[in-house]
């Protein structure tokens, strides 16, 4: 029988909450704290407590502009009334999160942040494809860019105005009394 945390958290989820800082896919604490269900400010004590396990490239404090562009991007600003500024966790610091918060709730969450770190790097592992779909319409556009230019001209050509047509025919030089004469 599946647990409840893991119906309630999935790789989807996760994928939401994920944000790219400084370079790196990362997790703001207030998320992680979120999906562990537990204060932020104890998940940062514990990772206070333990800062030997988290160097920078695991965890690092965003600057205001950072929390600022973060704003801007989810429009919803869900750290009021916080002293510090948030902190980021890339996927090894979140790897080392579940070392840190020992309970089975924290290893059922790491599962599933794994997950979709793994996705998300898969999806992007895979540029031959994406460049593939890419290069196909890009072909599409320029056939449809063509059919649209021919168009456009017949169009143009229906709009003007004829010149005036040259009268066709037959054309006398006298009339037909000079002829008779």
């Amino acid at each position: 029988m599946p647990r409840k945390a893991e119906l309630s958290i999935t790789p989807q989820s996760v994928e939401n909450v994920i944000h790219v800082v400084r370079g790196q896919r990362v997790m703001l604490d207030v998320d992680l704290a979120r999906l562990y269900e537990v204060a932020v400010g104890a998940l940062n004590q514990a990772v206070k407590r333990n800062s030997a396990r988290f160097p920078d490239d695991f965890a690092f404090q965003l600057t205001s502009q950072e929390v600022a562009n973060l704003k801007s991007q989810i429009v919803i600003s869900s750290w009021g009334g916080r002293r510090s500024m948030p902190r980021a966790f890339t996927e090894q610091g979140i790897a080392m999160l579940s070392s840190v918060l020992k309970s089975e709730k924290a290893a059922l969450v790491n599962i599933a942040i794994m997950r979709a770190f793994v996705k998300l790097r898969r999806l992007l592992a895979t540029p031959g494809e994406l460049a593939q779909q890419i290069a196909k319409l890009a072909e599409t556009v320029d056939f449809h860019d063509d059919q649209i230019k021919t168009i456009t001209e017949v169009f143009r050509q229906m709009m003007t105005k004829p010149s005036k047509p040259r009268e066709m025919g037959f054309h006398t030089i006298g009339t037909h009394s000079d002829k008779s004469k």
